[in-house]
């Protein structure tokens, strides 16, 4: 089954930003996140937010006052959906994904990533978060980092907590 998401861009980000990457992208990574029941049909709606708001919902949800590249709120809700034929089908509301357009264009720069290849390992990171996987402890997190590389090379990108040797080295998908 296919992930279903809604996805929302903020009006106000900036003009210096580029446009996020096309729907598509966005769906397929995070379906390649999905780590659940294939019958399931995973449901999440991702916002992309400017610097502010990201700010914002840092500080009311996490008590840090400082934009932030990905915020997860998981709701983990499951059950069945009868639809008109009558058929029922299993389905998994997990929550919220918030991914703020200029920190992640900003580490990409910064840490001389791809910026494709960053907002894919924030989609995949953030719908980790979103179905229960952390990195507080030293176990979860080498946990975790190891699922998102796997994920992101079965996408065709590097590993993300290496650095980049050639940029140009990136998959390129038309869309």
């Amino acid at each position: 089954m296919a992930i279903q998401m809604d996805i929302q861009t903020a009006d106000d980000l900036p003009e210096s930003i580029e446009e996020p990457p096309p729907s598509c992208l966005l769906r397929e990574w995070a379906q390649a996140a999905w780590q659940g029941d294939a019958d399931a049909e995973p449901e999440l709606s991702l916002r992309i937010v400017s610097a502010e708001e990201s700010r914002q919902l840092n500080r009311d949800y996490r008590g840090k006052d400082k934009p932030t590249n990905v915020l997860s709120f998981p709701m983990q809700m499951e059950g069945d959906i009868t639809f008109a034929e009558n058929e029922p089908q299993a389905f998994q509301i997990l929550g919220d994904l918030a991914i703020c357009a200029q920190v992640v264009e900003d580490e990409a720069r910064q840490q001389q990533k791809h910026r494709e290849a960053h907002w894919a390992h924030m989609l995949v990171h953030g719908m980790l978060h979103l179905q229960g996987y952390d990195h507080i402890e030293d176990a979860e997190a080498e946990e975790m980092e190891q699922l998102e590389v796997r994920i992101l090379n079965q996408l065709g990108f590097s590993d993300p907590y290496q650095p980049d040797i050639n940029l140009d080295t990136v998959r390129r998908v038309e869309t």
